[in-house]
């Protein structure tokens, strides 16, 4: 894919810690597709140690999806969609910060786009820290640039010193 239409699209991370979690993130990016106005780029699966999470969380499951965004679609209204799929897969409202869930599903990136709101910080104001996004990201994107960076997200996690335990799951 040209380095540019990568660019312009939507970086969403997934990640599990409750229930089947392989085959919940399989489902929810079969799903992922159906917001996709072009073919979808996935990650292979990761294992990840839970990272400011409660203790005794669950490992997770982790991967990443590229997309493109549908003819007009806006950062907001995908936000809307990824958090309606989060429900339908069982996700509540949260207790617990960071506490265990079935689905996750994190915009991560929506091309260009910056925004800084309570309900949407784009791009994510922790992608570039965390390495189970990284990881799963550097499959799929690995020369996109997160709006308001300037390193690669291959670049983003090479330099990235953290203590996380991430690997693939295959």
């Amino acid at each position: 894919m040209v380095q540019s239409a990568v660019q312009n699209m939507a970086l969403i991370a997934l990640g599990s810690n409750l229930g089947s979690s392989s085959q919940i993130i399989s489902d929810a990016m079969a799903r992922l597709r159906q917001l996709s106005a072009g073919p979808l780029l996935m990650s292979a699966l990761w294992r990840s140690t839970p990272v400011d999470c409660p203790p005794g969380s669950p490992p997770f499951v982790n991967a990443a999806v590229a997309l493109t965004p549908l003819a007009d679609e806006t950062p907001h209204a995908l936000l809307g969609k990824l958090q309606a799929l989060e429900s339908e897969f069982g996700r509540k409202r949260k207790l617990v910060l960071n506490e265990p869930r079935p689905l996750d599903l994190d915009l991560i990136a929506f091309g260009r786009t910056t925004c800084s709101k309570k309900e949407l910080t784009l791009p994510h104001p922790r992608a570039h820290l965390r390495r189970f996004v990284l990881e799963p990201l550097s499959e799929i994107a690995p020369d996109f640039i997160l709006p308001g960076h300037t390193q690669t997200i291959r670049q983003l996690l090479a330099g990235l010193v953290s203590v996380e335990s991430v690997e693939r799951a295959d």
